[in-house]
């Protein structure tokens, strides 16, 4: 093989592999790492199961609609884990300020007699800041981790307005209410006052 045949196989070989490195990648940058990186963070976030589907039929705005539990990783069909009783659905990024204020006063609600099951959804955000951000604050609701682009598939279908937080009502029957006033939780009155005049 001649110097001239070996620089222009060279020359190929750097070629494709700087074409396979511009290749664009499937996901976003600040998807989820998988799931063996985010032990750590799990761990030390403690946060509590995820809710299981139930018997009733699933909510008919969430039906279909699939995120990752943020405590373990695993799928939840969120419409079918929603259904049959009340719940708080509370979306969360964990750049979000006012976020930093309400999530640990839903902790307190959700603890309270007589609360209904409180939701977290985390958008816009990797999932391992918003573990990080939980396990900051002490706050160890269930959370679903809706994807760190800016269309997660829960956030689509609840049609979430951009400032955040937000906080919907999904009711027993599978009624899905905008919680607009207060747009972000103070105290835990607010929180059962808000949830009382959803109902």
């Amino acid at each position: 093989m001649t110097s001239v045949t070996k620089w222009a196989l060279a020359a190929a070989v750097l070629a494709v592999a700087l074409i396979v490195a511009l290749l664009p990648r499937g996901g976003d940058d600040t998807a989820a790492k998988p799931s063996e990186d985010l032990a750590p963070a799990r761990s030390a976030a403690a946060l509590q199961p995820c809710p299981a589907p139930g018997s009733a039929p699933p909510v008919k705005q969430l039906e279909g609609v699939t995120a990752d539990c943020l405590g373990d990783g695993a799928r939840v069909d969120v419409g079918k884990a929603l259904a049959g009783a009340p719940v708080l659905v509370n979306v969360w990024a964990s750049w979000c300020e006012p976020c930093r204020t309400e999530l640990p006063v839903l902790q307190e609600y959700a603890k309270q007699p007589g609360a209904v099951r409180v939701l977290g959804v985390q958008v816009q955000s990797p999932a391992e800041d918003g573990l990080n951000l939980l396990a900051q604050l002490g706050v160890h609701l269930p959370s679903v981790y809706d994807g760190g682009g800016q269309s997660g598939p829960v956030r689509t279908a609840l049609k979430v307005p951009s400032s955040l937080p937000a906080s919907y009502l999904v009711t027993a029957a599978g009624e899905i209410r905008f919680i607009a006033n207060p747009r972000v939780f103070g105290n835990t009155d607010q929180v059962r006052a808000a949830v009382e005049g959803a109902s």
